[in-house]
């Protein structure tokens, strides 16, 4: 019998998430000056930090370099950041082996073909509902958000909520 995305939820330590595409909607603006600017949803952002907070590890592998996000990812507490990874399977078991994680205890949440490798070791994956087709097939959810429209929100806040950790006092204060 296949396990329900929930029922798998209280044993999932670590979630991993793509950049471009699952934090940010997959757009880049590049501005005259030629710097390129991504949008994400601060929804995502307190999250983050709170999922953080309460011991959860939040981690993010992304082949592009976006050093605008990372600079507001390390403000949010995230320690593990893989940036310009070409291969995210290198990445992957790099920071299992940092820690000694297992992927039974792995959520990892992409949307397109360069997560495809990861999404099939872990125990839970997860995409954004505007993911490619191959990615919507290999994984166990799909958020009703798109990427960078709270997809990352989604699933952590389901995460605090199976471990009752939602709306606690540290839930009240960044």
């Amino acid at each position: 019998m296949q396990l329900n995305y929930k029922q798998i939820l209280p044993e999932i330590t670590t979630f991993i998430f793509d950049i471009d595409g699952v934090l940010t909607d997959g757009r880049i603006h590049v501005l005259p000056d030629g710097r390129a600017v991504r949008n994400m949803t601060t929804h995502d952002s307190f999250v983050i930090q709170l999922a953080i907070k309460k011991g959860l590890k939040v981690a993010f592998i992304s082949g592009g370099s976006g050093l605008g996000v990372s600079e507001i990812l390390r403000n949010l507490g995230v320690v593990d950041l893989y940036l310009n990874a070409s291969d995210k399977m290198e990445a992957y078991c790099d920071l299992k082996a940092c820690y000694g994680l297992s992927d039974a205890e792995i959520c990892y949440m992409g949307d397109d073909l360069p997560d495809y490798n990861i999404m099939t070791k872990v125990r839970l994956a997860a995409c954004p509902s505007n993911a490619a087709p191959e990615i919507r097939a290999v994984s166990h959810y799909v958020s009703p958000k798109n990427g960078g429209n709270g997809c990352v929100r989604d699933i952590l806040e389901q995460a605090l909520r199976v471990r009752q950790w939602w709306n606690d006092s540290q839930c009240h204060t960044w």
